[in-house]
């Protein structure tokens, strides 16, 4: 039997004593791309959050039919914060940052690999990042440094990818050709769920859209014109981010971004 990549069932967050989800329920179903939309302050964050154990939370969450408390193959997830963990100063450089990538699938003892170092070529090169794999990652801006994240991600191979408004930061060039990265990725069988600012060019990839409200799922469903006219509605044309130290936390075993 196949399980789902991920189920949250009436999975509920409170956070400095404010509930931030209230009874959540989600299922990505293998090689899905499903969107998570919503206002600023949705909990659209908190839940992805929650589903790869970053925040605490009640309910069920299980990853590939495992429990989240059992769950050890992290490998089989990508996670790409909204803001890179690596963008906080650590003296590293691109192709370092990537390689963390395949920490999960290589041996405790030894050497990358030749399918390591051949995985983290693909990676950076998906991005378009190939020919700063030798920067230090401190030089790139804020875009390059985000990219670089999605490729740390991709990089693990991972059979379910998880991605906090991966656009946000990155002008429009680089928008589209995340989209045709996650196009090709979709083609492939990947499952992604994507918390999403504004579609854009991915809007042609999405399977179903999640909105969120004050924490709760409003709609599950094709993203049809009233859902995306009332998600810009709630966005506007700003979308101010603030730093969270919660989103730079490692995951279990290693973490999986």
């Amino acid at each position: 039997m196949t399980h789902p990549p991920l189920v949250l069932r009436d999975v509920e967050v409170t956070l400095g004593g404010d509930p931030v989800l209230r009874g959540a329920d989600l299922t990505v179903e293998q090689g899905e791309f499903v969107t998570l939309l919503g206002s600023n302050g949705s909990g659209k964050s908190t839940l992805v959050r929650a589903a790869v154990g970053l925040v605490p939370s009640t309910g069920t969450v299980e990853l590939f039919g495992e429990p989240l408390a059992r769950f050890r193959s992290w490998r089989r997830v990508g996670y790409v914060p909204q803001r890179s963990a690596a963008s906080t100063g650590v003296p590293a450089t691109v192709r370092e940052v990537v390689s963390s990538g395949r920490l999960s699938l290589r041996p405790r003892v030894g050497l990358p690999r030749r399918s390591d170092r051949e995985a983290v070529v693909t990676a950076l090169e998906s991005v378009g990042l190939a020919h700063r794999a030798s920067s230090p990652l401190v030089e790139l801006s804020g875009g390059q440094q985000q990219r670089v994240a999605i490729a740390r991600a991709l990089a693990g191979e991972p059979e379910l990818l998880i991605m906090d408004e991966p656009t946000a930061g990155v002008d429009a060039h680089h928008t589209e050709d995340l989209a045709d990265l996650l196009s090709q990725l979709a083609t492939e069988g990947m499952t992604v769920l994507l918390v999403a600012h504004e579609l854009g060019p991915m809007l042609s990839l999405v399977d179903r859209a999640v909105v969120l409200d004050q924490g709760r799922v409003v709609h599950d469903g094709p993203v049809d014109d009233h859902v995306a006219d009332a998600h810009q509605q709630h966005h506007g044309d700003a979308h101010p981010h603030t730093a969270d130290p919660d989103r730079v936390r490692p995951l279990p075993e290693e973490g999986v971004w």
